[in-house]
């Protein structure tokens, strides 16, 4: 069965939900769960993904800044100490700033985050910048579509019933018109280019930047090729999983740096030792296997590469760092520093420079050599490497705000060797 028929297929009592669902409302309106009664696998890997979660209502991360910076996200007419509609909301909550809306309970929609319909009234990519050089942030990057939405396969779909008996495609059904977007928009880098292009702060610092770290790869690979891959699901109806059958759909959980398979995808690592007397000699050999760099977005994304030596029983008897890295060795910590006007660092919505940038730079393989002391019963060498969602200062202030698991690194690569 083919991707665009298998897409059609996926509930197909689907075509029989009343157009009456999105009557007098801009399609942007319409809630994720209204497509969930047709697009149920689809609906199911959107609503774990990070995208249904961006608001400051289900991102812990974000809704902590938010919170601190901009104020309650359940209070409408929130605007910065300048007086400026908040501009994170372009990204994190579009539906609502379409609608220069700050109280993000007052629509399903705007909780919704990143919802089906967002991306889906995408008409055209404007580019990051106004002819003048003004930055577009995420939602106003796009000519957006109020009427129809759009979508990758450039088949457009009518609100007519198909025919009795008549097979795909003709016509295709919708409970509001699909027009088949021939610009390929949907299947290149401009549809996510509008939030995860170089995105700076109200000081002018760079942030976010996976767009420009891309482009400096000279690497021809489609964000969608790792971030929406085609997977095969099962087909569900009801809620419940049809025994037997299977689908094949973009997968619509768009995972990234959250997610323990992707952290793990993007990192390789191998290590060599010698002994030379009473010194093991270590060669570490890191690899970013990604065109953009390791870790990317959001700035306090960190790693660090932790080597230990450990007897037979498992023991630690030494360790390249006593409290972390970025200060004890700061070559195994791989981070993007940002600072105030003094020098000194600080959160991203008050930096006003980038004073240190040790990520691993798209496809770029870095050694780091050790020197580490042969203890008596020395039995194995083990490097880690720990992917930090917050770097240790944040964290330390953020403790009691964000959940345990999101101040845990988790493990994105190792290496061992038995002496």
């Amino acid at each position: 069965m083919s991707l665009i028929h298998g897409l059609v297929r996926i509930g197909s009592a689907l075509c029989l939900l009343a157009p009456s669902v999105f009557a007098a409302e801009a399609v942007q309106h319409v809630d994720a769960e209204a497509c969930k009664q047709c697009h149920e696998e689809i609906y199911t890997q959107w609503k774990g993904s990070m995208h249904a979660n961006s608001s400051a209502l289900k991102d812990p991360i974000h809704g902590a800044f938010y919170r601190k910076v901009i104020g309650d996200p359940t209070q409408e007419d929130l605007r910065t100490k300048k007086g400026q509609y908040p501009v994170c909301l372009k990204c994190h909550a579009p539906v609502a700033a379409m609608d220069k809306k700050t109280k993000l309970d007052a629509r399903k929609s705007y909780a919704d985050g990143i919802s089906c319909t967002t991306c889906h009234s995408f008409k055209a990519f404007k580019g990051t910048d106004t002819a003048d050089g003004k930055p577009l942030y995420g939602i106003d990057a796009y000519e957006i579509d109020k009427t129809s939405l759009h979508g990758p396969s450039g088949i457009s779909y009518t609100t007519e019933r198909t025919p009795e008996g008549a097979t795909w495609p003709t016509p295709v059904h919708h409970p509001v018109p699909i027009e088949g977007n021939k610009t390929a928009l949907f299947k290149s880098n401009d549809a996510c280019m509008g939030c995860h292009e170089k995105r700076s702060n109200a000081h002018g610092t760079p942030l976010c930047r996976t767009g420009n770290e891309y482009r400096t790869s000279n690497n021809f690979v489609s964000c969608q090729a790792c971030h929406m891959a085609i997977v095969s699901v099962p087909k569900m109806k009801d809620g419940e999983v049809v025994p037997g059958e299977m689908v094949n759909i973009p997968d619509h959980s768009m995972a990234g740096g959250h997610d323990g398979k992707m952290i793990t995808r993007g990192l390789a690592m191998s290590m060599d030792t010698r002994r030379e007397g009473d010194t093991i000699k270590a060669t570490l050999i890191v690899r970013n296997r990604l065109p953009h760099a390791y870790p990317t977005g959001a700035p306090f994304r960190n790693f660090f590469i932790r080597v230990a030596t450990y007897d037979k029983d498992g023991k630690m008897l030494w360790k390249n760092y006593k409290v972390h890295p970025i200060k004890d060795d700061p070559k195994a910590a791989f981070w993007y520093t940002l600072g105030d006007e003094t020098g000194k660092p600080t959160s991203p919505p008050t930096a006003t420079q980038v004073l240190k940038d040790t990520r691993l730079k798209p496809n770029e393989v870095r050694t780091l050599e050790y020197d580490i002391p042969l203890e008596p019963g020395t039995s194995i060498v083990r490097a880690e490497a720990l992917y930090d969602l917050m770097l240790p200062p944040i964290k330390a202030k953020m403790k009691d705000k964000l959940p345990a698991d999101l101040l845990q690194p988790k493990l994105a690569a190792s290496a061992e060797i038995r002496l």
